[in-house]
């Protein structure tokens, strides 16, 4: 839970916490980027180690992403990355901030009028064990420079970004990010499956394989899926309640908790920049994520929430879903099933009011899943 969070109250059959204090952490949320990056404002919270201009953990993560990717202050990530950081991206891993230095750059090559909103931060922990934040950004731009996307197209674009970081003494030293590049791609009309393709030869050159491993651990032998969540992750009522009606949607097929979890008014914010409205398009979205990998299992990997000004709560759940490409599904761009192992890294973002879900922000990358399915290819037509 975290330092600021108030004790989560029963709702009926539902679990909801009160909106924080108008004197605790920034909220990103209803609020201009410079109520977000202060001046001569206190601290709302101790932030030991941490650069003096940061008052809060949500104004630490929202101000130095702004300066280093909008008013391109490259060089801060040597201040806010450790050397031997890890990134984990849908289309790769890094290892050391310098190749982060030189990724960022890349991206600002190709897209430099590219922009960065923060949307909403999940947060929890503390200076002394460390923070762990959920940042999601709308980032929007044009492609007027050849790059890492070929040559220039002169197009716009938005998207939808979270990304996850482990913090400590003002340096990250473990994140996650989930950019939905494919929204980019269809957006400035380039040819995915090339570009999917290129990057698993890439992939492939470097000597890096997919591995098969069987059967997932959702159903093992013939035995029914396992009957409860797994709810270690969970700080709180809310956190254990949200982990345990995923568990029972994705893992027990029991899609009927759309309904149940969801307001009827609830809005929905997918992939492919997706806006969709009420339960029965959520239960579409989901369903047809998992009509592509059929046999996926969904496994939550960290979980936050964070009470907010609009009222309600904002939940954060990274998680990863594992199967086989074995159905006809959402993922409309990997055509017809190949069989071949596909893990999807994704990010939710939830907002919880009077106990039902009426927002939620849901990102992952169907780009990395092709070039998934492409190193897949070119691995059995090198085995023949």
């Amino acid at each position: 839970m975290t330092p600021d969070t108030p004790t989560p109250q029963e709702n009926g059959n539902h679990v909801v916490a009160p909106p924080a204090k108008s004197s605790q952490v920034l909220q990103v949320e209803r609020h201009d980027y410079l109520d977000l990056a202060p001046t001569n404002r206190p601290r709302a919270h101790s932030m030991e180690g941490f650069d003096d201009i940061y008052t809060d953990i949500v104004d630490y993560i929202v101000r130095c992403t702004h300066m280093i990717w909008d008013e391109r202050d490259i060089g801060l990530i040597y201040t806010h990355y450790t050397h031997n950081c890890v990134l984990y991206g849908t289309l790769g891993t890094i290892y050391d901030r310098e190749t982060i230095v030189r990724d960022t750059i890349q991206r600002l090559v190709s897209f430099p009028e590219r922009r960065g909103m923060a949307t909403q931060v999940v947060w929890n922990g503390d200076d002394q064990e460390g923070f762990y934040t959920s940042h999601l950004v709308t980032g929007q731009g044009r492609h007027t420079q050849d790059g890492h996307f070929g040559p220039a197209t002169g197009k716009t674009f938005v998207s939808r970004t979270i990304a996850d970081c482990m913090v400590y003494r003002n340096r990250i030293y473990r994140e996650w990010v989930v950019a939905d590049n494919m929204a980019i791609m269809k957006q400035l009309g380039l040819d995915v499956h090339t570009y999917a393709s290129e990057a698993a030869r890439g992939l492939f050159d470097k000597g890096l394989e997919t591995i098969d491993i069987g059967e997932n651990r959702r159903i093992i032998g013939q035995q029914n899926p396992q009957a409860a969540a797994d709810t270690a992750i969970a700080n709180n009522e809310l956190e254990v309640q949200t982990l345990t009606w995923l568990h029972e949607m994705w893992n027990k097929r029991m899609f009927g908790m759309v309904h149940k979890m969801y307001a009827s008014n609830c809005q929905y914010h997918g992939p492919k920049m997706a806006e969709l409205y009420g339960p029965a398009s959520v239960l579409h979205q989901h369903l047809g994520l998992l009509g592509s990998i059929p046999d996926g299992i969904y496994m939550p990997q960290h979980i936050a929430s964070t009470p907010c000004e609009e009222g309600g709560v904002k939940v954060a759940v990274r998680w990863v879903l594992e199967g086989h490409h074995l159905g006809f599904g959402l993922l409309s761009e990997l055509g017809k099933p190949t069989g071949h192992r596909l893990q999807v890294m994704g990010m939710t973002h939830y907002h919880y009011r009077n106990g039902r879900i009426v927002d939620e922000w849901n990102v992952y990358d169907e780009l990395s899943l092709l070039t998934q399915i492409k190193l897949a290819q070119i691995i059995e037509e090198a085995r023949k």
